[in-house]
């Protein structure tokens, strides 16, 4: 054996401690960087959700009647008239919708793409806030995006919702809520067809669908 040369079974040893030691400095690296990655979407998550807290626990200064068009079962639009808005405690909310409808129409929550009641629906009718049975938008105006969600190019009537900008989830999107009792819709985006351009990206578990009659 030539000076310095180590026995096969000696270098195959210090090779395999070396890999061993690389590969347990892998791991506890990744475990960090998980960690820390879990830690800042927990806090941005703690962030988002003090926010909504700091806007339900400001005075609510809007005024008590809100405009909205109203439409008869046949979907024809009877005029606009003023009525209640519709305020109900998280508590109340809950017990009329059940937690998931709740968490989505409620808290803002997006259902899973292809998962929604309306999302493929062709029939012929009118789409109601779920929470208040506002008339919100129509089967006209409905298309197939292939997102997975129910979308429409137009609402019903424009005075018959609301929209806000919404910089949840480290995004800038426009949200889309009823006007009457502010329930959360989805989001309306830019890239929708022809005559409006727009995509009403909307979760089923919002809406309830009413045949015309």
């Amino acid at each position: 054996m030539l000076d310095g040369e180590l026995p096969r079974e000696e270098g195959m040893g210090s090779a395999t401690r070396r890999v061993f030691l690389f590969g347990a400095v892998a791991a506890i690296v990744g475990a960090v960087a998980w960690r820390y990655e879990e830690s800042q979407r927990a806090a941005a998550w703690r962030y988002e959700e003090s926010q909504r807290a700091a806007v339900k626990a400001a005075p609510d200064n809007r005024p008590a009647l809100v405009s909205i068009v109203e439409f008869s079962s046949a979907g024809v639009r009877q005029g606009l008239t003023q009525v209640p808005r519709i305020v109900k405690t998280d508590q109340e909310w809950r017990a009329q919708l059940g937690r998931g409808v709740y968490e989505i129409a409620r808290k803002g929550d997006t259902e899973f793409a292809f998962s929604g009641e309306y999302w493929d629906l062709d029939g012929k009718g009118l789409f109601r806030c779920v929470c208040c049975q506002t008339a919100l938008l129509s089967s006209a105006a409905k298309f197939n995006s292939g997102t997975g969600w129910p979308s429409f190019f137009e609402p019903i009537a424009m005075e018959n919702i609301e929209t806000r900008e919404d910089r949840s989830l480290g995004m800038t999107r426009v949200e889309v809520s009823c006007r009457r009792c502010d329930a959360h819709l989805g989001h309306v985006f830019d890239d929708g067809p022809p005559p409006t351009g727009l995509r009403y990206c909307i979760n089923s578990a919002s809406l309830k669908f009413f045949k015309f009659s």
